[in-house]
């Protein structure tokens, strides 16, 4: 199994195949529009504008499961990050992406990855002490602990590394790496 065997929905709720990106490296990202890691957008919006010619494709699969940090509707988060962060990569429906009614692809990255930790920035440490109240055993399983978590895929389908949403700087690497 790999990343092109899924099937998501997009904004207008048509089931579409990632088997679309074939051969494209794939960044899966989780994201909120009320959450302090929403400037990643911008940050984000910059490798794809970098790297969308060598293959990379930026999958953003908004998420209202941490802090309720997403409540609008599928047209309203798009026309927010096209309009303030000028986004340009392929946003999808609204999602979950832990729990029973996580959608398939984010239970196989989730069964695929281990947790990382989050590191030693201020933010990385308030972000531990509020993913502790919800989950004790967060540093022990493979669940999305906060928005901005990203998956990176490589030209196969395949995961090759999970980054949490405090870890920007080592993903440009990554991505360097897979293109």
């Amino acid at each position: 199994m790999n990343a092109y065997d899924f099937e998501v929905k997009t904004r207008d709720g048509h089931e579409v195949s990632l088997e679309q990106y074939k051969g494209k490296v794939l960044l899966i990202v989780n994201t909120a529009t009320a959450c302090g890691f929403t400037p990643q957008y911008e940050d984000l919006q910059k490798l794809y504008d970098e790297y969308k010619e060598e293959g990379l494709e930026i999958l953003d699969f908004p998420c209202n499961q941490f802090g309720e940090q997403a409540k609008e509707s599928d047209e309203e988060i798009h026309t927010f990050c096209k309009g303030r962060f000028g986004i340009t990569f392929p946003q999808f429906a609204k999602i979950e992406v832990n729990g029973e009614n996580a959608i398939p692809l984010y239970k196989w990255l989730i069964e695929n990855t281990k947790f990382g930790g989050f590191g030693k920035s201020p933010m990385a440490l308030i972000l531990s002490g509020v993913v502790k109240k919800t989950d004790k055993d967060y540093k022990n399983n493979g669940k999305v602990k906060w928005n901005f978590t990203k998956f990176l895929i490589d030209r196969n389908g395949e995961i090759v590394a999970r980054f949490e949403p405090t870890e920007m700087k080592k993903l440009k690497k990554a991505i360097e790496k897979c293109i």
